[in-house]
């Protein structure tokens, strides 16, 4: 059994490849609920979803957003309708009351569909619909995403990281409070970042089955450590979980470099160093981290696998996978070694 952590695309990218490593009945994915918003109405979980559609075979690889081929119809007649209304089309905060009232897992996310800021095709929203369907129908988030994944048929356990609401919330240096959709969707990353909030977390707690899913070995893939990772961490014992585990994490950089997002940013504004240190910094749980033959980073505490980390395709997932079970296994077997111990050895 192995538990992935997942966020952003970097996990679900990496997943691609897992597959093929291990046994995908003996896999469980907890993704990361802090970017989900109630857009309309409708529950919208971005992260869940990106896990839900690859391994149901229907993800748009392109954007690593919604479903291939969709068509964005009623979107479009969203966007039309509040211009041809002379209404503004970017995020629209519902008010401080609507925010915490009726269904509890929206709190603090809960935007107007009006001129919908965000583009949602038209089988995506039918899941979204779904979801929350089943949601006021009594479910909870864990219960609905599991129903969905049948949909789908999933061969991977896919969990929310909690039943709980938590919100990420982005501190701008011009005193702004945004949340982590309009600073990515609708500014494309421009404002600049002081802090980040997870709202609610404290109060949030991880589900029984996540729990169960933390007492397995842990990889933690290439995703944004700030707001893909950072939500679940906040959610009480995940991380003395995570201690208690073995787990190993691929760095979203080499050196000071990222592949993909606003992970640098992020993690500058929340006073951590942009590179795989940072990373390493971030995840003082962390037993063992895959990181790429170019980077120059020397972690003296954990063990370390190398290899190329480009992730393009599902050859290079696998790649990737197999260095994350050579970690594990050596962590498990207490035959892990620093780098410089390696040289010792030499």
């Amino acid at each position: 059994m192995v538990t992935f952590l997942a966020g952003g695309t970097g996990t679900p990218k990496l997943l691609d490849g897992a597959t093929r490593v291990w046994d995908p009945a003996e896999v469980s994915v907890v993704a990361n609920t802090g970017d989900d918003i109630e857009l309309g109405g409708h529950l919208v979980c971005p992260d869940v979803d990106t896990v839900l559609f690859a391994g149901g075979g229907v993800l748009d690889r392109e954007t690593w957003w919604g479903i291939a081929d969709d068509t964005a119809a009623t979107h479009e007649e969203l966007r039309r309708l509040a211009e041809a209304a002379g209404l503004e089309t970017g995020p629209r905060y519902l008010d401080d009351e609507a925010q915490t009232a009726g269904r509890g897992i929206a709190r603090w996310r809960r935007f107007s569909g009006v001129g919908e800021f965000m583009e949602i095709g038209d089988r995506d929203r039918a899941v979204h619909v779904t979801r929350t369907s089943l949601l006021d129908e009594g479910k909870s988030l864990t219960e609905a995403i599991r129903t969905l994944a049948d949909a789908f048929d999933l061969d991977v356990d896919l969990l929310p990281m909690s039943d709980d609401p938590v919100a990420t919330l982005i501190h701008t240096e011009a005193g702004e409070t945004i949340h982590f959709q309009e600073y990515w969707v609708a500014r494309r990353a421009d404002p600049a970042v002081a802090d980040v909030e997870f709202r609610g977390a404290a109060d949030a707690e991880p589900t029984a089955a996540v729990r169960e899913a933390l007492d397995d070995p842990v990889v933690i893939g290439p995703s944004n450590p700030v707001t893909s990772i950072g939500p679940m961490l906040a959610v009480p014992g995940v991380e003395a979980a995570l201690e208690a585990t073995p787990v190993v994490a691929v760095s979203p950089f080499v050196g000071d470099e990222v592949f993909s997002g606003p992970a640098a940013e992020l993690m500058r504004g929340v006073g951590r160093d942009p590179s795989t240190a940072g990373v390493a910094d971030a995840y003082p749980f962390a037993d063992a981290f895959v990181l790429d033959d170019d980077d120059p980073t020397e972690l003296p505490e954990q063990h370390v696998e190398r290899t190329d980390t480009r992730i393009d395709d599902a050859d290079d997932a696998e790649r990737v996978a197999r260095a994350c079970e050579r970690a594990l296994a050596a962590v498990a077997n207490g035959e892990a070694e620093t780098e410089a111990d390696a040289e010792v050895a030499e």
